[in-house]
Formats: structure tokens, sequence, C-alpha cells
């Protein structure tokens, strides 16, 4: 049942050239949670395709397997895939744009083999690298467009240590790396699926950024008349507006866009129960303070965050890991009517489970799933691409989009605490809709669950000093210079 009542019929998400981009129909909208459904899902679609493919991301391993468990007759393997795709539809033509992997990325993870230059031949298939950025930024867009009909834009990467179940099991057999036949953790995702209007739009965001990187205009496809929804894939609602949300930075001749941060302002300052977010990072200090002065508030909402134990990489621990101890710090202090928490999801044999989902949802107004994070690039160093749906008074489908928000919201959560998601609702309503009191009364000492995350000493200098001066996660490209010079000396 919906929770509590609307009380301002004031937008926080539909609000073009503030806190998005554009506001455009979806006949359907669906969140995927977890890339053996995206994958599967994504590979369902592309069947369907016609005209063409546009893949606009932040990685792609063409060896990965999209479906280790496949039972049809198409390539699994992400790139054979790809070339089985155009041979059987000689009029498809396929984009793909990928981050040039700058030195974030270098340095943090180290650079993956390009495996795609056997495709570069296939005159259907057209790959290119995303360079047009600050130094030190990355396009981290997580976007795949088909037709114009469908589109899937969120979290997932299509690339290597992604692909997991819901279950998130301590080993499961279709969790290995592509070259090296090793196995990788558990790892909990997010993406959308919309088609309609939003589709097409998030088709135009898609060739804007090819041009930005290429300088070559695409023209749209021609338009469908039957649908490419993936089979299998129910709508989480039907007939919705979907805000367009977007992070860029300033670059050559384009100018700085900031609605993600705007747009998660706003969020924080309008929350009037509750904040449910999962964020691959908490690191961004304005975010931070706008809760911390929210949590001083006697009737401010509570604010749950689901995060991972460590960051994914030993470069982006030592800066993230730092940045998140102190933002924790700053909000606990200002936490003095106890309605803050931070979680980390552990699997069966309490092994922590690695947050990459980017969703938040405030009460059941707003759900919002994208590729930002709570941290600093996300809200104007990185490009970025979210999208959003709310629930406004005085429209016929409010009370039934409310109900939507928050049974996507309880799905997350019981799957974390594993349990039923009528068991979790029956719950939220015994504890008067209070999420942490209901976790708090779920989360177990044994088993699947989720923990009480307490951040680890950083006494290492090097840590401070990343986390301090934020060259690893700045804010703007107009710290770039110093990003570069504090980066030369810590390499020196």
């Amino acid at each position: 049942m919906p929770e509590g009542d609307i009380v301002s019929n004031v937008s926080v998400a539909y609000r073009p050239g503030e806190t998005c981009w554009r506001v455009a129909k979806a006949d359907r909208f669906a969140v995927i949670i977890d890339a053996a459904n995206y994958f599967a899902a994504l590979k369902s679609a592309a069947l369907k395709a016609q005209h063409t493919i546009m893949f606009i991301g932040w990685d792609f391993d063409t060896r990965v397997d999209l479906d280790p468990l496949k039972d049809d007759d198409a390539p699994s393997e992400f790139g054979d895939f790809l070339k089985w795709i155009v041979k059987e539809k000689p009029d498809l033509k396929l984009y793909i744009l990928k981050w040039d992997l700058g030195i974030f990325q270098t340095l943090g993870r180290g650079t993956m083999p390009l495996t795609i230059f056997n495709m570069m031949t296939d005159k259907n298939i057209t790959i290119k690298l995303d360079g047009a950025h600050p130094s030190g930024s990355a396009h981290h867009q997580k976007i795949a467009v088909i037709d114009d009909s469908l589109a899937f834009c969120g979290g997932i990467d299509i690339t290597a240590d992604r692909w997991d179940t819901r279950e998130h099991l301590d080993e499961h057999p279709g969790r290995v790396r592509p070259t090296s036949g090793r196995h990788y953790g558990p790892w909990h995702d997010t993406t959308t699926a919309v088609d309609g209007e939003a589709a097409r739009a998030l088709g135009d965001l898609a060739r804007i950024r090819w041009h930005a990187a290429t300088g070559v205009s695409l023209d749209p496809p021609p338009k469908r008349d039957d649908a490419v929804w993936p089979d299998d894939l129910p709508a989480l609602v039907r007939d919705v507006d979907v805000a367009i949300s977007r992070t860029r930075p300033e670059y050559g001749e384009t100018t700085e866009i900031s609605e993600i941060k705007e747009l998660k302002l706003a969020v924080i300052r309008a929350a009037k129960k509750t904040l449910y977010i999962e964020s691959q990072y908490f690191a961004s200090r304005i975010l931070a303070e706008a809760m911390a002065e929210r949590l001083q508030e006697p009737d401010g909402p509570e604010i749950v965050i689901i995060t991972p134990f460590t960051a994914d990489g030993w470069l982006e621990e030592k800066a993230m890991g730092a940045a998140r101890a102190r933002m924790m710090d700053l909000v606990r202090k200002a936490d003095i009517h106890d309605r803050f928490r931070i979680y980390v999801p552990v699997t069966a044999n309490r092994n922590p489970i690695y947050v990459h989902s980017k969703v938040l949802t405030m009460d059941d107004r707003l759900l919002r799933v994208g590729s930002s994070n709570l941290n600093n690039r996300s809200l104007g160093f990185d490009t970025e691409c979210d999208l959003s749906i709310e629930a406004l008074p005085d429209t016929d489908n409010a009370d039934h989009l409310r109900t939507q928000i928050i049974s996507l919201r309880n799905d997350l959560l019981a799957e974390h605490l594993d349990v039923e998601n009528d068991h979790l609702a029956d719950t939220i309503a015994a504890k008067g809709g209070s999420l942490i009191a209901t976790i708090e009364e779920l989360r177990t000492e044994s088993g699947r669950s989720l923990v009480p995350f307490e951040p680890p000493e950083f006494a290492d200098l090097t840590d401070i000093t990343l986390a301090e001066s934020n060259i690893l996660d700045p804010e703007h490209t107009r710290t770039r210079v110093r990003f570069e010079e504090a980066l030369r000396r810590l390499l020196s």
C-alpha cells in the first residue's frame, strides 16, 4: 500500500533545464535487477532489431558471456553474438562507443585488452573510443538503444565481473572471468528498460554523445510500429513520464551540465519519510552536508544507504574508502535523532556482495536509477545519465506509481535481507513505516543478510591525502589542472 500522503504538487524530477534534460513518455518502464537478467533481456531485444543498435558505455568486453546458462542457438559471447546478428540481418548497423580508458582506470584497475579488433573489418559494426572529456574524466553513461524503440539505461556495464543472479551465491558456475576462467565474487547491479518516446529520447542522447566523441552525425532509424520489448520482462509501470537527467563536464566548446546534482539535492530536500539509496560510493561532501541538514531536523527523513564493503580497486579504495569514512563521520555527527544507517549486503557465508547499483527512492513518490553515484565525479566531472519517475498528485496513475515505487524498493531490500517480499512489507507496516527498524528486526547474524558498515581505519597518509584533495574524485573540470599536478606528485 502507498505510504503517507503526497503533500506537494511541485515536481522534483520533472523540471527540464534544472533537474532533468527532457521528460518523455514511456509506454513501459522496467527496472532490471542484476546483470544475468539484463544480459538476457538485452539479447532478447537485440534479436528483434531491424535497423540500428547503439551501445554507449564506460566499458565493453566482447569476451563476456551474455548467457552462461543459454538455451537458444544464438552465440552467447558478446562479440560473437554481435558478429552473428549482423550476418543474420545484413541491414542492421551496430555502433559501439566506449570510454577511451583514461588515466583513472589505467592506474586503478589496470588496462583491459581491447578484444574488439577482429570485428573492425565488419562494415556493419562501427567501434569508436570516446575521448571527448577532460583529462582524468570518464565517460560513465551505460546506454543501449535498439531501433529507437527500446532503450536500456542504468548502472550495468557489458564487461567482465558483472554477470550474477539475484541469489548472489558464494560460488556460481556462471561467474567466471572470460580469459582466465577464474571465479569472481557476487555482484549486485541495476538498470532500466524503456520504450516509446523515452527510448527515442535516449536515442537522441546516444547520437549526441556519438557526435561529441567522433564528429560524425548519425541519423535516427525509421520509426517502427511493432514492439521490441524483451521477452519475459515485466513492466514496473506503464504510460509514465520519465525524466532523463545528465551530468556532462565542461570540455572544449561544451558547457557543464549538472542536472543530476540538482536532482539529488532536490530529492534530499524534499524527502518526507525515507530516502533509500544504493550506491557504489558515498564520497560527496555536498550531498553528505545536505543529508546532515535533514538529519538534524526533528521530523526529517530516515536515510538508508546500501554500499559495498570496499571500493573496486586498490587506488579507488584509498581515495573513495577514505572519503566515505569522512562523509560518514560528518553525517553521523549530525544524526542526533538516530535516523541514518549504512549497510553492506553479505552472502550466505557472510562474504560481502559488491554493490555497483545506483538506485534512489524518495518516500513512495520518486524512483531514480542510473549511472551516477554519491560521489563528486558523478555531479560534474564525468558523463552520466539517470532516469526518474515521479508520482505527482492529481494525476490518474499517482496511486499506482506510488505502490510500484514502494514495491521496487521493497523488492531490493527483501533481496538483501533474504526474506519474502510480503514478510518485509508486513514488518514495515508493523514498524510504523520505519525502514531502519524493519532492517534491524529482520537482519540476521548468520546467513545472507545486511550488516552495518563500519569504515576501516585510514592511517596511511597517502589515503588521507587522496581523500582530502579529491584528486581522484573532482567535481568540476576546472579542477583538472590540480588533478594532474597532484597525480604527478603522487607518481613521482
